[in-house]
């Protein structure tokens, strides 16, 4: 491990010492103007797929870099296989959302359009922006993929049979969110809560279990941390 130094992610395949891949444009700025690093700085970068590497700056100049392998630091390994299906929030809420969902290690993200949604924009791009540069500084080895929005009711109809699906319900009699060894998904409502229509659906799924996050009425976003955290806490469920 290289402490402190900066860390990438990239598409390209890392797989073999001395072999040269380039950077972004934006890698490219960010490295030479805002963080000042010039050649032969060392780096490490990760793809998702290859484990991290240890690199250094070949070139850089404005727009323009490319890196050299050195050496793997670290394999890929498994990580939790936890999906996080939210109904879109306004801007600064939805950015928030998607970085600490990140640092939790959702596996993906699933927006998903409620009676009671209060914005159906979602902004792809900038959220998979957000996920990257999240993973980036957390140390995960892979970020999340980003879905597009979809109708609960049809996210619902077609859910993977292999999936459970907790759905965290406002002032429900039900227990908190199970520890699961299998994939899993946590289900955020709308901050107006679901409608009776949804609740009904829900409650008549064979995937889905209800759960409470406790007795206070959490924001949608922090009942996204809380329950992230609850259901990859060692000895929940």
């Amino acid at each position: 491990m290289i402490t402190g130094s900066i860390r990438l992610f990239v598409d390209a395949a890392l797989s073999e010492e001395g072999v040269e891949i380039a950077a972004t444009p934006a890698q490219a700025h960010y490295l030479g103007n805002v963080m000042r690093r010039a050649s032969g700085d060392v780096l490490r970068l990760f793809n998702g797929r290859d484990g991290e590497w240890r690199a250094r700056i070949a070139a850089i100049r404005k727009d323009r870099a490319s890196f050299v392998l050195e050496a793997r630091l670290r394999p890929q390994a498994p990580e939790a296989d936890i999906w996080l299906v939210f109904a879109p929030l306004k801007r600064d809420a939805i950015d928030m959302l998607a970085q600490k969902a990140t640092e939790l290690g959702a596996a993906a993200l699933l927006p998903v359009l409620t009676e009671r949604t209060n914005s159906e924009r979602v902004n792809l791009a900038r959220l998979t922006a957000i996920a990257i540069e999240a993973a980036e500084q957390c140390e995960r080895l892979t970020v999340p993929v980003i879905h597009p929005p979809r109708r609960l009711f049809d996210l619902l109809a077609d859910w993977p049979a292999d999936r459970r699906l907790i759905a965290a319900i406002e002032r429900a009699d039900a227990p908190p969110p199970p520890r699961l060894a299998g994939p899993a998904a946590l289900l955020i409502g709308p901050e107006g809560g679901f409608s009776p229509a949804e609740l009904d659906v829900l409650a008549r799924h064979p995937l889905v279990t209800p759960a409470s996050l406790g007795h206070l009425v959490l924001r949608a976003e922090t009942a996204a941390i809380v329950g992230l955290a609850l259901l990859q806490a060692p000895g929940c469920g």
